[in-house]
């Protein structure tokens, strides 16, 4: 689960893994913009944790350009927050942006799924079906992680065989909040084998060419994406954004800054 911001700065603002590689070049900024990223919707970051681009750009090896050009690019995502004579900080999950990125998903994934029932053949129909055997895979070895991209490959295997794979390209910018939300469900077993078991009502629906049912299977699967955004907020409050009526600031200040 969450690593916490004590955690975080302690192996110099992010863990240097095989994911950050050689960052040296014209792509450094990509790169650590993209591990940052994953790390923070992944949970590995928690919400809070200080970011500091010096210790970053030791970390990776790089000067503090591509590591500032990161930041800024979270900040524009709404993962980091800038706090001017504070700091930088991984953001708290916005309860308000979760809610617009459900309505976003239902939307694009509802079209994509009905047009995949209309135009499905059998090799994307063993497709799907590869894709739900990963998901079972990963949920029985409880490896979380994995279930999390398997998870992420269908829906993005849905856009592609609908035919309209920028479908997928905008719902994944938009729901970087919901993921985060859907990290802390993962651990339930039982919420697991729900996502499969819905996961595999699209299938069949797909694979009967049966769009409006694809289009429910879609819809109930989406509504049940997430609990209660605020029961989730009344369970994690560290983690999550205060109302929107009072005034946001950094989980923790810098000693100095208080």
């Amino acid at each position: 689960m969450a690593r916490s911001a004590k955690g975080a700065v302690a192996a110099a603002g992010l863990a240097v893994t095989p994911r950050m590689g050689n960052l040296r070049g014209e792509t450094a900024s990509q790169r650590i913009h993209a591990a940052l990223r994953e790390q923070i919707i992944g949970m590995e970051i928690a919400p809070g944790t200080a970011l500091q681009e010096k210790q970053i750009a030791a970390a990776c090896g790089v000067s503090r350009t591509p590591v500032h050009e990161a930041i800024l690019k979270l900040a524009d995502e709404r993962l980091v927050d800038i706090f001017p004579q504070y700091g930088t900080f991984v953001s708290r999950i916005s309860r308000p942006a979760v809610r617009d990125a459900m309505v976003i998903r239902q939307s694009l994934e509802r079209t994509a799924v009905r047009e995949a029932a209309r135009v499905a053949d059998s090799t994307a129909v063993a497709r799907l079906r590869d894709s739900l055997a990963l998901q079972t895979s990963a949920h029985e070895t409880g490896q979380l992680a994995a279930f999390h991209g398997a998870d992420e490959a269908f829906h993005q295997l849905v856009a592609e065989i609908s035919g309209h794979p920028n479908l997928w390209r905008v719902v994944r910018a938009e729901k970087a909040q919901v993921d985060r939300c859907r990290i802390l469900t993962l651990p339930a077993a039982d919420r697991r084998a729900s996502v499969m078991a819905e996961h595999a009502a699209i299938v069949e629906a797909i694979a009967a060419h049966d769009t409006e049912r694809a289009e429910a299977a879609m819809a109930r699967h989406l509504d049940r994406v997430l609990p209660s955004v605020d029961a989730l907020a009344d369970a994690h409050p560290e983690f999550f954004d205060m109302p929107e009526a009072e005034e946001r600031l950094p989980l923790a200040l810098p000693l100095s800054s208080r």
